[in-house]
């Protein structure tokens, strides 16, 4: 079909789509109220199910039963209405039930502003609800990749039987650019054996529940979800590097805020600062083998944010005291310009000459 113009939330939408998502539970909330309408348009037409939900908690509780029945569904959100979710997130990881669940963040905490953010950074990464959990986290930075990272939820989620986040932010959602939808190639998934849908034929009743009150069987459960991860973290990491092969220092940078950091990182370079980037494109399963390979070539890292400092917490791990690793953030909804990256960069760069 060629490229088309459209805005970020309605290419998550329309991604979806190609993904063979036909069930839509969600509540509008800015900056992504745009992807709820087009849904609500678009899957009656490709013979799907859109519910506006009461409330976000009415929601998820509505995306657990479709995904217990085997279907391909999702929910978006916005940062207070990812919030609400997270009991029920928690219930579909105990219940081991593939969803997708996009995330448009704004500025928090409260009700905070309607303008971008990244500081659901935590909140997505290390659970977010009750229980020893994970959740892979994929964190386009252009709409294109949206298309792309959208089919990959999806598949990672039927994969592993595991709820997936697509993290954005309000700029993402919403900007416009030309994007492809190109129908890529079925991968080879389990099959949904435990899906209930119905008694006949197929070994009778099938149960869901996160309940289990013997310890012993919830402690084997939790060890056999904590393998599940392991393989997550050994086979879905995802990652970009830019410029990274002469750098002596490295920007550290996701979604929209990596977009403004390359051209940072151009102008730096202009001047003669060798300056890199590694993009995180998994939040989580975060991508340590980057860091690993340049930690003991390079002189400094800097992770820059919209937020107070929260993947800068992970970018140490990674980086393990092997060298210095600076922070730049913007909070609040307020958004680090271009300028102000260059400038951390010089900054940095000279005063570890």
């Amino acid at each position: 079909m060629g490229k088309v113009l459209m805005k970020g939330n309605e290419v998550i939408a329309e991604a979806a789509v190609h993904a063979n998502c036909k069930y839509f539970f969600g509540y509008p909330i800015t900056p992504q109220s745009e992807l709820v309408a087009y849904m609500a348009k678009r899957l009656p037409e490709v013979g799907g199910l859109f519910l506006q939900a009461e409330s976000e908690v009415a929601a998820i509780n509505m995306v657990y039963g479709a995904a217990s029945a085997g279907v391909r569904v999702m929910t978006s959100s916005s940062s207070p209405g990812v919030s609400l979710k997270q009991e029920g997130i928690s219930y579909l990881v105990g219940s081991e039930l593939p969803a997708v669940i996009v995330n448009v963040m704004r500025g928090g905490p409260g009700l905070g502003s309607i303008q971008p953010s990244q500081s659901d950074y935590f909140q997505a990464t290390k659970g977010g609800g009750h229980g020893d959990y994970r959740i892979p986290v994929l964190a386009p930075a252009t709409l294109q990749e949206i298309v792309d990272l959208m089919q990959d939820a999806f598949d990672i989620a039927d994969r592993y039987r595991t709820p997936v986040i697509l993290m954005g932010d309000g700029m993402l959602g919403q900007m416009m650019e030309p994007v492809e939808f190109i129908e890529r190639q079925p991968v080879e998934l389990p099959a949904k054996d435990w899906a209930t849908t119905g008694t006949r034929g197929d070994g009778g009743p099938k149960i869901v529940n996160s309940l289990r009150l013997d310890p012993e069987e919830l402690e084997k459960h939790n060890q056999h979800l904590q393998l599940k991860y392991s393989e997550i973290k050994e086979k879905e990491v995802r990652f970009e590097k830019y410029l990274t092969d002469d750098a002596e220092h490295i920007v550290v940078a996701y979604g929209t805020v990596s977009r403004i950091a390359k051209n940072a990182i151009q102008k730096a370079r202009n001047k003669g600062v060798k300056v890199g980037m590694i993009r995180p494109i998994s939040l989580w399963p975060f991508p340590e083998q980057p860091f690993i390979e340049t930690r003991e070539k390079v002189k400094s890292y800097l992770t820059v944010e919209m937020s107070a400092g929260q993947m800068v917490e992970d970018v140490r791990l990674a980086v393990n005291g092997y060298r210095p690793v600076h922070f730049y953030g913007r909070t609040g909804g307020m958004v680090p310009s271009q300028d102000e990256i260059f400038q951390k960069i010089i900054e940095i760069a000279g005063g570890e000459q």
